[in-house]
């Protein structure tokens, strides 16, 4: 299959920049990165592409099978780093993409020089001396919520996962996001995502890291930022002037200032 068609593969930016990879997070498609995109491409050769299900994707490549797990995605864009011969790229992954870049770097390094997690998160059910932000009655209840009314859901999920309800246009965007999405595509995707636990893999990242959080966020609390930072060795948490889980939309300069000054410090 043509790997640009599949994941709408858009690449841009300066040519001779170092690659840097934007990957979306659940129920989003690259259209999200709108506010970040003009902070890198005069400095940068920038990536975007949709996960199968989302934005422009060739939908006809969906497989509960193989999207049932990280794994699934993760595959798919190491695909698109051996189409484009990506070398060395930064990943920039929000939320749940944070840790499918983790999965990527494990399978081909060669491709993956370093790490932004936006908002990330390696496990959303809460553990002994952990805590992801949810009980797993929480979590059956939302996927609960979502498999019976996935529109009813959007509506209501969608301004509590943005946060900043003094903006409400945020929220309606988001839940527009979702909306676009197919339903059954996105029911696969939430499970693979709010099920997950991908904490072991951090304990194998090597490469420099860069984790920013938000000062309130009910999708990744903070204690997820602190415990991702320890975990990865070397890295670097900062804690964004924002709320809500989608800084590089409610608070694009902050989020946007943070990834340069990352990215000015790799040379």
């Amino acid at each position: 299959m043509d790997i640009v068609r599949r994941n709408k593969v858009r690449v841009t930016g300066n040519p001779k920049g170092r690659t840097v990879v934007l990957a979306h997070g659940f129920g989003c498609d690259q259209n999200m990165w709108r506010l970040t995109l003009p902070a890198l491409v005069e400095e940068y050769r920038v990536v975007l592409f949709d996960y199968v299900g989302s934005g422009g994707s060739d939908a006809s490549a969906f497989s509960e099978e193989h999207y049932a797990s990280l794994s699934g995605y993760a595959q798919d864009v190491v695909e698109v780093c051996e189409a484009l011969d990506l070398r060395d790229a930064v990943f920039v992954g929000h939320s749940v993409s944070a840790m499918i870049g983790v999965l990527v770097a494990g399978r081909a390094p060669e491709r993956i020089g370093a790490h932004i997690m936006v908002a990330p998160s390696p496990r959303y059910i809460d553990d002994d001396g952990y805590r992801g932000g949810f009980s797993a009655d929480d979590i059956d209840e939302l996927l609960e919520s979502l498999d019976s009314n996935y529109l009813g859901w959007s509506a209501a999920m969608a301004p509590v996962i943005m946060g900043n309800a003094d903006r409400p246009e945020l929220g309606e965007e988001l839940k527009n996001s979702f909306c676009a999405t197919d339903p059954e595509m996105a029911r696969v995707f939430a499970r693979t995502t709010f099920l997950s636990d991908s904490r072991d893999d951090l304990k194998g990242v090597q490469a420099p890291t860069l984790v920013l959080e938000c000062t309130e966020d009910v999708i990744a609390p903070r204690e997820v930022g602190a415990f991702v930072h320890a975990a990865i060795p070397g890295s670097t948490l900062v804690t964004l002037d924002a709320t809500g889980h989608c800084p590089h939309l409610s608070a694009p300069e902050a989020t946007n200032e943070a990834i340069r000054s990352f990215l000015a410090d790799l040379r």
